[in-house]
Parts: C-alpha cells; sequence; structure tokens
C-alpha cells in the first residue's frame, strides 16, 4: 500500500497519497478532500542552472475541465492559456515556497499542480498549496519545509476554517495564510472593513491549524525517508570580498542616500561599473565573486544605514510617508479619472461606467459567472526608465491587479441601487516603490470623481521591515530599494473603519504574530494619513456623474406584465429600443433596466413602460381610445391592451339617444376610473360628466 497520511482541518479531513501516479518526478502527492482531487508534483534540474542571479522556481497551477464534468469551450475545446484564477493561484502556492528552499541551491525547480476532480465544495486552491510542500518534502529537492496552508472565512461572527465554496460566498473575509510550525510566511486576504485586532485573531487561528498540517506532514516525510540532495553552496572568497569592500568605502553609501531614485541608480551602476574595471583580467569564476561580494555589501550597508542611523537612505523617520499629489478629473472624455502622486510613484487611474452588456464572462470549474467590476494594471517599461518590449500583462500585472480589486471591491454599492458595471485601468507612470497601492488610491479618486455613491474611500500602503538580530524596525512607505534589500512587503488597504485586504511576502523564514500587530498599527497610522491627503482633494463623491457615462434606470414590474413589454416576438421591446436608441433588459423577475448616455431618452423609455404596465386605478383620469361602441355606451382603451364600459349615461349631463351622436371609434376622450367590479370588469366616466 503507498505512504498515505491524513489530517482535519476545520469540518474536512485532507488527505496526501504518494507512490501511486507521477512517480518519475522528484516528488509528487495526490491529495484530497471531500471529492477535490488535485496532483502536486515537484521536479528539479540535475545540475545548477548558471548566469541566473535569482533561483529558478517555476510555479504552473492548472485547472482541467473534465474535473467538474465538462467540455472546454471554444473552437479547439482544449484547455488553452492559463486563465487569470490559474495564474493567481499559481502565484499565490509561489510565494510561501520560494523563501524556503537554501542558500546556494540554483537547481531548477518546477512546481504543477492539476486538478483532476472538483467538487464545487472545496476549492482545490488550499488543496494546492499544501500538497505541494509535502510533494517537495517527500522529494529529494532540498526544502525547508514543511509549510500548511489554510483559508479562514468569517460568518455571523465566527470564524471558519477552509469554508466551503457556499460558505466563502457569504463570507466577511477571504484570508488565506501559509506558514511553518514557527511562523508566518505569507498573507492574502480580502475582508469587508475588518479591524486590527480581529485580524490578527483570524492569524493566530490559521496559524493553529497550519501548525498540524506541518506536523502530519513532518510525519509523512520521515515514513517515506527519501535523502535530500546535497547543497554545494560556494561561498565567496575572502580576498575578492575584501578587496570589494575596501574599494567601495562609503561611496556606496553616499550613492544610496542620494534622494532621487534614478540619479541613485546611476551612481551606484557607474560605481560597481568601476568596480568591475578592477578586476577585468580575472577569470569568470573571479567575476563572479566580485558581483556577489558588491549585492551582499549593498544589503549590508543598506540595512546597517537604517538600523545604525536610524534613518532611511531618502532621509524619512521609519514611519513617514512621502509627499502626496492627488488631482482628480484629469483625463475629460474619462467618466472618472484621477493621477495619484506619492513620492516617485505616480498611477494615472481611469474609471468607466457600462452596462449590463459590459460585464465579463467567466466560465471555469465554478460554472458560469458574469463579473461587472474589474481592476486592470498595466506596468510599462518606461515606468522605472527601461526599454522592453510591451507584452501582455505578465503574472505580477494580473497579481497585483487583482489586489487592487480586492482592496476596492468591499466599498462597491449594491447592484440594485447602482446597477453599472465598472472597468477601473490603472496605469503606472512611475513607480519607486508600491505602485499596487497608489492604485489603490487612485482608484478610489477616479470612483468618486465618476460619481460612484462608495460605502467609504479605501486608501493603501506597503510597509517594509529590517529585522537584525533581535532588532525589528518597521518601514511605511517603502521604495522600491526597501522592497527588493528589505525582509518583507506587506500592502495594507482599508477605510476609516478597517481592512478591505492584506498581502504580505517575507524573505526571512517567518515574522511572529507580535511583529504582524506592531505592522498593522503602524500601517494604520499611514493609511490614515494618506486618506487625509486623497480627502483634501474630493472630500465625497461628486453628485453626479459624467455627461458621457451612461444612465441607467431600473424599473420593477409584476411578472406577469412581462410579456406585455416584450410583446409578440419581442416587438414591443424592440419598438421602444427604435424610438429611444436605449438599451433595454427584463428578467424572470420583471426587473427592467434601461440604459442610455442620455438621460432624457432613459426617461422616455420608462414613461412608455410605465405606461403600458399601468394597474388601473380607481379616481385617476386617463386619455383613452374609443375601441368599440354599442347601444349601451363605449368601450374605452385607457392602458395598453385594457380598456373599461363608459356607460351611454356617463357619456353626457344631458340625455342622449345613441352613443354615435357623441363619439366615434378611434376617438380619443379623457375618462375617470369609477370602479372596478368582482370580475375585475373597469366602469369609467367621460371627464366633465356628473352624472
Amino acid at each position: 500500500m503507498p505512504p498515505q497520511c491524513e489530517v482535519k482541518i476545520g469540518n474536512e479531513t485532507l488527505f496526501f497519497e504518494t507512490g501511486t501516479v507521477a512517480k518519475q518526478a522528484n516528488g509528487s502527492i495526490l491529495a484530497r478532500q471531500g471529492d477535490t482531487v488535485v496532483l502536486v508534483t515537484a521536479s528539479s534540474s540535475p545540475e545548477p542552472v548558471v548566469g541566473k542571479d535569482y533561483f529558478p522556481l517555476t510555479v504552473d497551477y492548472r485547472e482541467k475541465a473534465y474535473a467538474a464534468g465538462k467540455i472546454p469551450g471554444g473552437y479547439f475545446k482544449r484547455e488553452g492559456r492559463p486563465g487569470e484564477k490559474e495564474i493567481l493561484i499559481s502565484r499565490l502556492m509561489d510565494r510561501p515556497i520560494r523563501p524556503l528552499f537554501p542558500d546556494g541551491y540554483m537547481n531548477e525547480v518546477q512546481i504543477i499542480a492539476l486538478v483532476l476532480s472538483a467538487d464545487q465544495v472545496n476549492d482545490p486552491d488550499i488543496l494546492a498549496m499544501n500538497a505541494a510542500s509535502a510533494a517537495l518534502s517527500v522529494s529529494d529537492i532540498p526544502f525547508m519545509g514543511p509549510l500548511g496552508s489554510v483559508r479562514v472565512g468569517y460568518i455571523n461572527d465566527e470564524f471558519i476554517i477552509n469554508p466551503t465554496t457556499q460558505q466563502l460566498s457569504e463570507s466577511q473575509l477571504n484570508l488565506v495564510v501559509a506558514g511553518t510550525a514557527e511562523a508566518i510566511l505569507m498573507v492574502e486576504c480580502g475582508a469587508n472593513e475588518f479591524d486590527e485586532d480581529k485580524i490578527i485573531d483570524a492569524l493566530n487561528l490559521a496559524h493553529e491549524n497550519i501548525k498540524k498540517i506541518v506536523e502530519v506532514q513532518k510525519e509523512f516525510q520521515n515514513t517515506v525517508n527519501v535523502s535530500k540532495q546535497e547543497v554545494n553552496f560556494k561561498s565567496i572568497d575572502e580576498n575578492i570580498y575584501e578587496k570589494t569592500k575596501n574599494f567601495l568605502g562609503d561611496r556606496l553609501i553616499d550613492a544610496m542616500t542620494i534622494p532621487e531614485k534614478l540619479e541613485s541608480y546611476k551612481a551606484i551602476y557607474e560605481l560597481k561599473k568601476e568596480l568591475m574595471v578592477q578586476f577585468e583580467e580575472e577569470t569568470e569564476e573571479v567575476m563572479s565573486d566580485v558581483n556577489k561580494s558588491f549585492e551582499d555589501i549593498e544589503k549590508k550597508v543598506f540595512r546597517n544605514h537604517i538600523v545604525t542611523n536610524n534613518k532611511r537612505t531618502d532621509g524619512r523617520n521609519f514611519n513617514e510617508i512621502r509627499k502626496i499629489t492627488p488631482i482628480v478629473g484629469v483625463l475629460p472624455r474619462a467618466h472618472g479619472s484621477s493621477l495619484f502622486t506619492r513620492g516617485e510613484t505616480q498611477a494615472l487611474v481611469s474609471c468607466t461606467l457600462g452596462t449590463w452588456s459590459d460585464e465579463q464572462k467567466i466560465d471555469d470549474l465554478d460554472g458560469e459567472t458574469f463579473k461587472s467590476f474589474m481592476l486592470h494594471y498595466n506596468f510599462p517599461p518606461f515606468c522605472v526608465g527601461e526599454v522592453s518590449p510591451l507584452r501582455n500583462p505578465g503574472r505580477r500585472e494580473i497579481g497585483h491587479g487583482a489586489l487592487a480589486e480586492r482592496a476596492l471591491k468591499a466599498v462597491l454599492p449594491d447592484d440594485d441601487k447602482f446597477p453599472y458595471t465598472l472597468r477601473i485601468v490603472s496605469d503606472i507612470l512611475e513607480s519607486n516603490g508600491s505602485s499596487s497601492m497608489a492604485t489603490v488610491c487612485g482608484g478610489t479618486l477616479a470612483m468618486m470623481d465618476a460619481g460612484i455613491p462608495i460605502m467609504a474611500p479605501v486608501a493603501g500602503i506597503a510597509m517594509g521591515l529590517v529585522k537584525e538580530g533581535d532588532r525589528v524596525i518597521i518601514l511605511s512607505d517603502i521604495l522600491g530599494s526597501e522592497d527588493h534589500l528589505g525582509d518583507m512587503d506587506f500592502k495594507v488597504t482599508g477605510t476609516t473603519k478597517g481592512i478591505t485586504a492584506l498581502q504580505m511576502d517575507i524573505k526571512i523564514t517567518g515574522i511572529t504574530q507580535e511583529i504582524m500587530k506592531q505592522a498593522l498599527a503602524q500601517a494604520k497610522e499611514g493609511r490614515l494619513f494618506i486618506l487625509h491627503k486623497m480627502l483634501e482633494e474630493l472630500p465625497e463623491y461628486r453628485s453626479e456623474m459624467s455627461l458621457y457615462a451612461p444612465r441607467i434606470l431600473t424599473y420593477k414590474v409584476k411578472t406577469d406584465k412581462i410579456k406585455d413589454v416584450i410583446g409578440p416576438g419581442g416587438k414591443v421591446i424592440r419598438g421602444i429600443t427604435e424610438q429611444t436608441g436605449c438599451k433595454i433588459e427584463i428578467d424572470d423577475t420583471g426587473t427592467i433596466q434601461i440604459a442610455s448616455p442620455d438621460v432624457n431618452s432613459a426617461n422616455k423609455a420608462l414613461d412608455i413602460i410605465k405606461e403600458i404596465t399601468q394597474e388601473p386605478e380607481i379616481g385617476m383620469t386617463y386619455k383613452g381610445k374609443v375601441k368599440k361602441i354599442t347601444d349601451f355606451g363605449a368601450f374605452v382603451e385607457i392602458i395598453p391592451g385594457i380598456d373599461g364600459l363608459v356607460h351611454i349615461s356617463q357619456l353626457s349631463n344631458e340625455r342622449i339617444r345613441r352613443v354615435e351622436d357623441v363619439l366615434k371609434e378611434g376617438e380619443e376622450i379623457d375618462v375617470v376610473l369609477i370602479d372596478i367590479d368582482s370580475q375585475g370588469r373597469l366602469k369609467l366616466r367621460k371627464v366633465g360628466v356628473n352624472r
């Protein structure tokens, strides 16, 4: 029997099995929770990769259509390039795993997760994250794990571990946490204005369950008992390191503390170029050691400056925010726009309002859904002064856009109050730290400029960490260099009431809950400061939408009136559309949406629909049309399809002998509805008749 293990987390049991399938991979795990099954493999190249200065790890998550009993759509009828959901889960798996590979291990590693069965109850993403750790643990690939991953929801004032798909749709919290038994490694969160203390409680609960998953993986690893590959870490030649250090002297910190990013980077580049000239006659191996020495010294100089001088390289205090300049209404034809500048990071953000026909259709394992709020983030090369081809959005751009979208989604108005499709686009024009948080701030202002009645404005801030021994320094509003050379990138978004999104990645083996608490408190202080600056530019959302934005009117009719609005073969609704130029949609509940760039046209269409669907009301006056004349009176249509009888005695104050003496068919007259009998028949009286 193949090695197996299991652990109960929340209300479900997590099963791991190895040695059954994919046996030629370095490690493979068949993981199951309910009827959701994921296969995760871990493979490595036999030799280290030469010439790369980063760890060559690739993580790919793919969903098979057959897992949900479906055939893919499209012409080719097979799975194509990964969708946004698959890319985001690939990133989610990558981030906590990456820091757990030992220094010096440069063999190429590939993690592949395939969803083989999906029960629409248990999400495969958390299952895949845990299986990836287990696959690495039972493989011969060096790995400083295992790690565990859980999702935390919040329903009816109670936290739920690994909520079902249905529970998650009702939850006020979607918190994914990954970590080792000792500390948290990664956090990804969307929330409905949660306060910091409640987030800490959720993290504590998550970590307790993570420890259970880690423990069972350790036991599983001991059962399999695979020998790990040796890591041949070649240390830098001490003589080369000392020569490099002596050459740089104080010149490196002088270059790093130049306030302007490009000037600082240029000075560092020129210094490194000058250093390389000193060793240009040496071997390639020596040049590699020089390069590694420079990088190590750069990191140490940066960290020593912060720890020793209690100042950052740009001269700010640890909790100080860079200068903020928000401007709204910068694009004359956009429905809403803003230019948000913080230090040397700048985002041009636009907001476009659309109708139901602009919704994004998504077809995945969860079924067919429609998305009415989209945020797209673009990071062109010029924003960092580089030259490179413009490509389709990469994983980083998709991830940053998803974070900002999650941050703003929490404050959107309900669909019944604001039935628009919204698209926000953030084009980063300059970048020196946390362009995703600039996107959140700019996105809030663009929506307010568009007149969207958001529940509250949202701001975002990126926090950093430098940990040297027992000294822990939290940095607010980090620079690009502080992200690169520091130990943590912790992004927090929220309103004055609470948090709407979190994202944390760390480069060390984990941080304690006490550090998290300190970082959240300092982030709140910075977030409120940024919010204040934003609201100085635009205190509240505009009372009127842009002239160029569509107007959507919503009207509800009785279900038995739907056929009257549509008409035979859609004749009536097409006629209204042709007459007014509006888009009109009606659903099975009788909800009608009318959209038009011209509010007068929308109101005209609404008036026609009201006339078609209105109910007769006693005492009301109507302009009716004579449809039929009889000996005892005339039948007058007061509402399309609804007529009533005006008795001959109610046609005149004087006695008349024949109806034809005062009326003719097709004539329009004003009548009053005086009664509706038990059979629903309408009795009318001509206006002005008092009998």
